[in-house]
């Protein structure tokens, strides 16, 4: 017997009104994108892991999908490499290629490749999926996709803190309610060094970034699983729980980490930014938070997150200042700093709180049905003109009994209704039924434009 179809687990089928919620997703950010001058690109859904390896820290190598290669993918493997089963020197003989994990590091190779074609500052977006091997759970997806914005050769402050404004005036669009978190990566390395573990330094964000998942206590569990010696762990205590408003956070800061070069450099940038914002009069609540730590290594400077505060659900925004990236790839001393909207979580947030505007989904606007053949040539040329007017009009393709053809109607969200009978055709006249309050009315067909117009 046939094995019932189904789907990889952490991956989703979307219906038609479904596509139309993500579509809204994707022109208000798109939309926003352009208002700050960013322009799209695109690249392959496959790197090279030559590309993909080493970029996430270890955990994030554990989540990329590999892809076998093509043909006798066994070629280079011998019996040995199969009695060990070590996997990681068995996936590099087996595997050349992987799906991309995010779309910071393919644009980081993007813009190597392509420096000599390329004005810089380079402001780019990019809308396109990603793939991680991760546990498929509420708001965490194996297939998902990011809206990316990044600006690369600019070493700028303004960039971060028009980032922090493209974020607000997105979910201002969406309606939805936010706080975004921001912190410092030199920040965290100035704490590191302040409890003498500055060579514990990915350990400790790798660690204090699961706060929200796992708690204080696994969170301490951890640090001494990587070797933080207990007065290191009681020195981070009150910073990881730090209270205030972020003048008074950013205050004891500079205060303890008064010795540190690289930590008081991480307060100038947040403070710069935080004043820089204070005039723009933010809809979204903005934290500092020193919990945050966006495990990725590849960030340098400015970091921060997005939540959304009526659903609870992980991160719907992050992003950061990666100095370094382009560095591993032979184009030493581009700075970049980049943010990413999680079209996936804020398709679901925007699902529970019910925000999709009506206009949103992108229905048929008028349909004709379909009385004849004589009728349908009638038809046919009303739709043009409409089509034409940019109206969304279609014509049920059979001559069903009227029954059907406005049970169809019904169940997929239509309009109007447009009826073109004898009567109406030597009146050259359209009958126009509003399928919302039973309305009917006779209209030219010039007048139907209008009436979308």
């Amino acid at each position: 017997m046939m094995a019932k179809p189904c789907i990889p687990k952490g991956t989703r089928d979307f219906s038609v009104e479904e596509m139309a919620k993500r579509n809204y997703i994707f022109n208000t950010i798109k939309h926003v994108f352009g208002l700050y001058g960013f322009r799209q690109i695109e690249t392959p859904a496959m790197e090279t892991l030559q590309i993909l390896m080493g970029k996430y820290g270890e955990e994030g190598d554990k989540l990329l999908f590999k892809v076998l290669n093509s043909g006798d993918f066994l070629s280079d493997v011998t019996e040995t490499d199969l009695e060990e089963r070590n996997l990681n020197r068995l996936s590099c003989r087996l595997c050349e290629k992987g799906l991309r994990y995010d779309l910071t590091v393919p644009f980081a190779r993007f813009v190597v490749m392509h420096r000599n074609e390329l004005t810089f500052p380079f402001k780019r977006y990019q809308i396109q999926p990603v793939w991680r091997a991760d546990r498929p759970q509420k708001g965490r997806y194996r297939e998902f996709y990011q809206c990316d914005a990044d600006v690369v050769g600019s070493d700028s402050l303004l960039n971060e803190v028009e980032l922090i404004q493209m974020i607000d005036e997105v979910f201002a669009r969406f309606g939805i309610r936010v706080a975004i978190k921001l912190n410092n990566r030199k920040i965290l390395s100035g704490i590191a060094e302040w409890i003498g573990a500055p060579d514990k330094i990915v350990d400790i964000t790798v660690a204090i970034d699961k706060l929200d998942k796992i708690g204080l206590d696994k969170v301490n569990d951890e640090l001494r699983e990587k070797g933080l010696s207990e007065d290191a762990i009681a020195r981070l205590q009150p910073v990881i729980l730090l209270q205030g408003s972020n003048e008074e956070k950013l205050q004891v800061l500079r205060r303890e980490l008064s010795a540190s070069e690289v930590g008081l450099k991480g307060i100038d940038e947040l403070e710069y930014i935080l004043r820089k914002l204070s005039a723009s009069s933010l809809r979204a609540s903005l934290e500092i938070d020193l919990t945050l730590a966006r495990g990725l290594n590849y960030y340098t400077g400015a970091i921060l997150e997005v939540k959304a505060l009526d659903v609870q659900i992980g991160s719907i925004t992050g992003g950061g200042r990666y100095d370094n990236l382009t560095g591993v790839f032979g184009l030493t001393g581009v700075s970049g700093v980049g943010i990413s909207f999680g079209a996936d979580r804020i398709f679901d947030v925007l699902n529970q709180l019910d925000l999709y505007p009506k206009e949103s989904m992108e229905s048929t606007q008028v349909l004709f049905v379909n009385f004849g053949e004589r009728e349908c040539e009638v038809c046919l040329s009303h739709l043009a003109r409409l089509r034409a007017a940019g109206i969304r009009a279609e014509i049920y393709p059979e001559a069903a009994k009227m029954k059907k053809q406005m049970g169809y109607a019904d169940s997929t969200g239509v309009e109007y209704v447009a009826l073109v009978g004898e009567n109406e055709i030597a009146a050259e006249k359209i009958t126009l039924k509003n399928m919302t309050t039973g309305e009917q009315s006779l209209f030219t067909i010039d007048e139907v434009i209008a009436l979308f117009a």
